[in-house]
């Protein structure tokens, strides 16, 4: 006999006295019946699955062995309650049971929440399936029938979990270290971890410099430097950790701060007591601002590099947020590590990048002084991202005749080696102009007596003599940008100086042309950084000199930032070099 043949009442009158019910006096097929399902009971009891009988009203009939032993609750203790009398911490649907009840469709439904038996899952869940339970067309009520499946959910959760570490990650690497500024980087990494990992941060870097204004910190204690914080306003100059940038703090060795730096370990103070608490922030009055701004637990997590940390990063909860659990610390820890490396790369470019401009600025020296009939400005801009000195340079130089020789000169390549070949290059042309030769004889002995040298970097170069007397300019040119001139009362021109070859070449084959310079006009003489663009040939580039509209009326130097307002936007792929040149009036 199956289970749907048996009197479902002997599931609802208890057992025992539906088996005493039976036999007593029963025919020998009623005895049969009660057997069968003293058999079914035992099979329901020694299943792992936990089966349960309820009303029509939801209250239990009948559990079995699986379903006490899961909740710690005996099965008596079931009979006659709803689950929230029993088991108040597990939830189900109710409304999805009386569905079933009114449509006899069966569902499936999860069942979640803890029991009185100890679990190691961090929360239990169930998948149950109910069936509508009828006896000659009368409703009874349900079977449920219902396996544990808090392993399988724990797993999908913690790989779910993992997805979102990973997928933190790679969002962190295109938005923290975009920029080779240290500034920058700190607070990127600041405003990233706020809120996904934290309710408030501060980046705090070594500073190994000394400030003006402060006495250096004593043996034995690390000076901190305040770069950048997120989260919520801050408590300025009361507490390091949620200070405004710019603020500078001495950390001492016993401080955890020290602890975390010179372990490379991070910190956490989950909850933390007003003890634990005095430790990082070194005060009482510290510990009450603390308290003050909601601030219950903190992380402090190193900046680490191979050498030695740049810094430590602090993550604060406060509020109702939930204390660090170990895999923030994982994840913050990674993230630290990556923002390391891009501040640390931001640290070498700046200090690499500040050597070079100091070494630029000391191989090209002042230019020599015009006359004092021809006034001139000068810029030079260095490649955006990169912390190479360049090869450009420029020179004025007063010649005995009463002209001003202008010049402009770019060494192929980049680095230390085309800085000290434009050095040579610009020593030995002072050294031949000042004989008082024509522009192409000084590119013609020029490039000759490079190339007998062996320098091994050839130069494009521009020459252009200003005679003030004769209100003449006349230009000589090996491979450099030609120059332009702007009028003051006509459009700009682009000069089209006869091309020689670069020099160093040893070719020779210089041409001199010879135009009106009059006072007011502006003699613009430049390196290829200026018109170099991805986006546009080099004719394109050229065109948009000469279609400029400056007023040319003013202070040469606001000539010249106006000029590169127009043409230079962000970071240049390379030097740029400006030399303006102009008439004075008689």
């Amino acid at each position: 006999m199956g289970f749907d043949q048996l009197p479902l009442q002997w599931l609802f009158t208890g057992a025992d006295d539906a088996l005493l019910s039976m036999v007593d006096g029963a025919p020998v097929e009623a005895v049969e019946q009660a057997h069968e399902y003293k058999i079914l009971r035992n099979v329901l009891d020694g299943t792992s699955a936990a089966v349960a009988i309820l009303d029509e009203r939801l209250r239990y009939r009948y559990v079995n062995g699986a379903m006490a032993r899961m909740s710690g609750v005996p099965t008596d203790a079931f009979h006659g309650r709803t689950m929230s009398e029993v088991l108040p911490d597990v939830h189900r649907s109710e409304d999805i049971l009386r569905m079933i009840l009114g449509d006899g469709r069966p569902r499936a439904l999860s069942v979640t929440g803890t029991t009185r038996v100890s679990s190691p899952f961090r929360q239990r869940q169930w998948s149950a399936v109910y069936h509508r339970l009828e006896d000659g067309g009368r409703v009874l009520g349900l079977c449920g029938i219902a396996v544990e499946v808090s392993g399988l959910r724990q797993y999908m959760d913690d790989l779910e979990r993992a997805h979102q570490r990973l997928a933190l990650l790679d969002t962190a690497a295109t938005r923290v270290g975009t920029t080779l500024r240290v500034e920058q980087t700190c607070a990127e990494l600041a405003e990233f971890v706020v809120p996904s990992l934290a309710d408030r941060a501060s980046v705090w870097t070594l500073d190994t410099e000394e400030v003006d204004d402060l006495p250096p910190p004593a043996p034995g204690v690390l000076r901190l430097r305040v770069v950048a914080s997120a989260g919520g306003p801050e408590v300025i100059g009361r507490v390091g950790l949620t200070a405004k940038a710019g603020y500078y703090f001495d950390v001492p060795r016993d401080s955890p701060t020290r602890s975390c730096l010179d372990t490379g370990r991070p910190w956490v103070g989950n909850l933390a007591s007003d003890d634990v608490l005095l430790k990082m922030v070194r005060t009482p009055l510290n510990v009450e601002v603390f308290r003050e701004v909601g601030i219950h637990s903190v992380v402090a997590v190193p900046l680490p590099t191979r050498e030695h940390p740049v810094g430590v990063v602090y993550l604060c909860r406060v509020g109702d947020s939930a204390p660090f659990t170990d895999e923030d610390v994982v994840v913050a820890q990674e993230l630290a590590a990556r923002a390391a490396v891009a501040i640390d790369n931001a640290r070498q470019y700046t200090l690499e990048h500040t050597m070079a401009l100091e070494l630029q600025r000391a191989l090209m020296s002042e230019p020599g002084t015009p006359h004092p009939d021809v006034e001139t400005a000068s810029r030079y801009l260095p490649a955006g991202q990169r912390a190479l000195v360049g090869g450009d340079w420029f020179d004025s130089m007063a010649l005995p005749s009463g002209c001003t020789l202008q010049v402009m000169g770019d060494v192929m390549g980049h680095g230390f080696t085309a800085a000290v070949a434009m050095s040579q290059y610009r020593s030995l042309l002072r050294s031949i102009a000042a004989s008082g030769a024509p522009v192409e004889r000084i590119l013609q002995e020029a490039d000759h007596r490079l190339a007998s040298i062996g320098i091994d970097r050839v130069a494009t170069c521009l020459l252009a003599l200003v005679d003030p007397r004769r209100g003449t300019c006349t230009f000589a040119g090996a491979g450099h940008p030609p120059p332009v001139l702007l009028h003051p009362d006509a459009p700009a021109e682009l000069v089209h100086v006869p091309t020689g070859p670069p020099l160093g070449t040893d070719l020779g084959g210089y041409e001199a042309l010879t135009l009106p310079l009059r006072p007011g006009t502006v003699l613009l003489m430049y390196t290829d950084g200026l018109i170099e663009d991805r986006r546009r040939d080099i004719d394109s580039s050229l065109r948009r000199l000469t279609h400029l509209h400056l007023d040319i009326d003013g202070p040469l130097e606001s000539v010249v930032d106006a000029l590169l307002a127009r043409l230079v936007h962000g970071t240049t792929e390379d030097d740029v070099t400006l030399l303006a040149t102009r008439l004075r009036p008689a």
